[in-house]
């Protein structure tokens, strides 16, 4: 027999056999007409479905497929195509910018899709907002990448609050892009279900060439969810290193996709014989 489970926010989802196993272990308590109302499974029914999104790309490869206005890149339809690739290459998951660029990616790959939006390129620009939040998860994306550095927000809300609200009103799995071990702890505190170290030497005004591997090991020492490593990886060496170093998976982004600074780097090589 197919049991819905509903909350008042959220859809009904058919769980058969894993409201039946609930059930037995007293967990959940079949109410009249067969609907699970239990806050319990709710939340056991999120958990087990973040877990099986995150372990799809668990040790993998997550390739940023993302474009600037300007790019001859830009546009949905190319980083669909540029998606396609990554996966043709063995990427175990995208990150991809806006609504649109989510809807085209999801229709051509059939890896999980972290979504994000960017407001401007200064302060606290990647998905900001709740509602950049709810339009990406109706987009399809399964993960939501959300800046959750301890900066002041354009809506002036602490950062724990947004998480928190997102937490009732999405229900794909959050992702908390930092810059800092503290900032790591307070969104899985607020209910972050990953962290990534996006940020992690962007905020304090200076340019570094490397990924921040201190803060990663940092993280995945004292933080209880999975840690992306993610910012400045731009080579085989430095994805191993994350990797042994505890990273759940790792994100690269122009060292892949961004082929006008692939051909700058190039290019720079053959200056001294022009």
């Amino acid at each position: 027999m197919t049991v819905g489970l509903q909350t008042e926010s959220a859809r009904a989802v058919h769980l058969p056999d894993m409201v039946t196993v609930l059930t037995e272990i007293g967990i959940a308590h079949r109410m009249h007409d067969g609907v699970v109302r239990s806050l319990e499974v709710v939340r056991l029914a999120t958990h087990m479905r973040e877990k099986g999104i995150s372990d799809q790309f668990c040790h993998g490869l997550i390739v940023s497929c993302q474009a600037p206005p300007g790019s001859p890149l830009f546009g949905a339809e190319p980083m669909a195509r540029m998606a396609r690739a990554a996966v043709a290459g063995g990427a175990a998951s995208v990150r991809v910018r806006g609504v649109a660029d989510v809807e085209a990616v999801k229709r051509a790959v059939g890896v999980p899709v972290i979504g994000l939006t960017k407001r401007g390129s200064t302060g606290v620009y990647i998905t900001p907002y709740l509602s950049d939040a709810v339009a990406l998860e109706a987009a399809g994306a399964d993960v939501i990448a959300v800046d959750a550095t301890l900066r002041p927000r354009p809506d002036s809300a602490p950062i724990d609050e947004l998480l928190r609200r997102l937490k009732q009103v999405v229900h794909a799995p959050i992702l908390a892009d930092v810059d800092s071990v503290e900032a790591g702890m307070r969104a899985v505190d607020a209910g972050a279900d990953l962290v990534a170290t996006t940020l992690a030497g962007y905020t304090a005004g200076g340019s570094p060439e490397g990924p921040d591997f201190a803060v990663l090991e940092a993280l995945v020492a004292r933080v209880s969810v999975p840690v992306i490593a993610e910012g400045r990886y731009r080579t085989a060496a430095q994805v191993r290193r994350a990797l042994s170093l505890g990273a759940h998976a790792v994100v690269v982004g122009g060292a892949i996709t961004d082929p006008i600074a692939i051909t700058r780097r190039f290019v720079k090589a053959t200056r001294e014989f022009a």
